[in-house]
């Protein structure tokens, strides 16, 4: 049996609000989401002098030791030099790799192509410090899938 009329434009008319709902909703959460990007992170180790950016300038690591080796995807030519990202582990191969809700300011000082000490793993969006991997994630991991955003 098919509805009424009225109950047709009833129906009709919830369906509208509900899909504007839900896509309102939908927006929102592009929106909240859409300033940060997605890509993969190794590590390194001592030594990290010289860098690609600074040479041995020793005051360029901050005083956190948060810091990176920017991959070919954002070195930008070296532009990428003194740019800070937030960084968040976001899943690894090995289960419970990331430590939850853990994010970290890191300063990009090298290139990772050309960086002293070998990553853990090639071909990284970023290669992080020691320090700053162990802050996110299990150490014993050699690549992590990360979310970062500048700042």
């Amino acid at each position: 049996m098919l509805p009424t009329p009225h109950k047709m434009h009833h129906i009709l008319s919830m369906y509208k609000i509900m899909s504007a709902a839900t896509l309102f909703i939908f927006f929102i959460v592009l929106l909240h989401h859409s300033n940060a990007d997605v890509g993969t992170a190794s590590r390194y180790s001592p030594p990290y002098l010289p860098s690609g950016c600074y040479g041995t300038e020793a005051t360029q690591f901050p005083s956190s030791n948060l810091f990176a080796a920017a991959g070919d995807g954002i070195w930008d030519n070296g532009a990428a030099c003194g740019r800070q990202y937030l960084v968040r582990c976001i899943s690894a191969e090995q289960p419970r790799t990331c430590i939850p809700d853990q994010s970290i300011q890191i300063k990009i000082v090298d290139y990772a192509a050309t960086a002293v000490s070998p990553a853990s793993a090639g071909g990284t969006t970023m290669v992080l410090s020691d320090k700053a991997f162990g802050t996110i994630a299990n150490t014993s991991a050699a690549l992590i899938n990360i979310e970062f955003q500048q700042v």
